[in-house]
């Protein structure tokens, strides 16, 4: 893929955009404006500000915002050329400059179909992926693919840190009623070893199985967890047990083969996959043993409506657009410092935390 570099505008600063100019002199006549009054103007603002797709319903309407305001935001969007960095996204194009990467979650939720950055290596590849996935999650939940011992495998621990646990534990969590049954669903990601002491206390060896998680299969804090279950493994079950207990998604070969990792049993994923994105990659494979292959199947299939509103709606009917420049416009121009994600169901209680990590690594890791 190309490197994205044919935008005149720096992404540090749209400040010289005409459209900056016109919302920040709408932004001198709103600053004033009470939430109260912009309801009694208008009878039907919440049926205004409000919009519906993929089975989501976004309720914008009690923002210090009008439909002078909405029109700035899509001219801001043009003008800054979001529409064509849309285009580069779904392309393939190297848009993460940080990393010189491209940003290529949108494909592990696609249908070839969709064309989704086709040419780029790896991308034709997941499909086998998901198919083994699937026919690996189906042997774990029907007994055939079991234990050291030939005990059924009920008890899934994640190992990874960063997203690779923050995104399956939230998902987890939020998604407690899919749970098939008997199985049940576990997380380590502290380096202290204290998370992991106390889940062994809880756990049948003979009937866990460890998912790591790490594209390097290097990463300290997760590799360090993963030496600790292992030792427990072969001091309860043998050294031969390794390989019936433990699975990666990864992509180093030679220090799988040094850990005992099956060679039919690890799943790679690709360095296009962002690791606040990774849940929808591989790294969902202890997501996906708990509530089965079909529900992890259709969390894809809602992750690609979205990704198809976002690809198509115009600036300003696109959900995730809106939502961005509303971010711009409390952040920039008002002066907002904090942002609340306030859940409304305890079982989103992890989602704060995933977003928060998904929010500072795409400002890049510097911010």
């Amino acid at each position: 893929p190309k490197t994205y570099t044919h935008r005149k505008l720096s992404a540090r600063y749209p400040t010289d955009l005409t459209t900056w100019r016109a919302l920040s002199k709408h932004h001198a006549e709103m600053r004033g404006v009470a939430l109260p009054d912009l309801f009694t103007k208008d009878r039907r603002r919440a049926a205004n500000f409000t919009l519906d797709a993929c089975d989501l319903v976004l309720d914008y309407s009690k923002n210090h915002d009008t439909a002078r305001t909405r029109k700035l935001f899509g001219q801001l969007a043009r003008g800054a050329d979001v529409p064509a960095a849309i285009d580069a996204m779904f392309a393939g194009d190297r848009i993460n400059q940080t990393e010189d990467r491209s940003v290529l979650h949108v494909a592990l939720r696609s249908k070839i179909s969709d064309t989704v950055a086709l040419d780029t290596p790896g991308v034709r590849d997941l499909w086998e992926v998901l198919a083994w996935m699937d026919e690996f999650v189906e042997g774990v939940q029907a007994g055939k693919i079991t234990g050291s011992t030939g005990k059924r495998l009920t008890d899934i621990v994640n190992i990874g840190i960063g997203g690779s646990d923050l995104g399956p534990v939230m998902a987890s969590r939020a998604l407690r009623t899919c749970w098939q049954d008997g199985m049940r669903f576990h997380s380590v990601s502290n380096i202290d070893g204290t998370q992991l002491a106390d889940l062994k206390a809880e756990l049948d060896p003979e009937q866990t199985l460890f998912v790591i998680c790490s594209k390097t299969f290097t990463t300290l804090e997760t590799m360090t967890n993963a030496n600790a279950a292992r030792a427990w493994i072969i001091k309860q079950l043998g050294k031969t047990a390794v390989s019936d207990h433990f699975v990666a998604a990864s992509t180093n070969h030679e220090a799988m083969d040094r850990f005992g990792i099956h060679p039919d049993y690890r799943f790679g994923f690709w360095e296009w996959v962002g690791g606040r994105y990774s849940m929808w990659s591989a790294v969902g494979l202890s997501l996906a043993l708990v509530i089965g292959m079909d529900a992890f199947n259709r969390i894809l299939s809602g992750g690609r409506q979205m990704d198809l509103h976002f690809r198509q709606a115009p600036m300003e009917q696109n959900m995730p657009v809106i939502l961005a420049m509303l971010a711009i416009w409390y952040n920039n121009f008002f002066g907002a410092e904090s942002q609340a994600i306030l859940p409304y169901d305890n079982r989103l209680d992890r989602f704060p935390a995933y977003l928060q990590q998904l929010q500072m690594e795409s400002n890049g890791k510097s911010v």
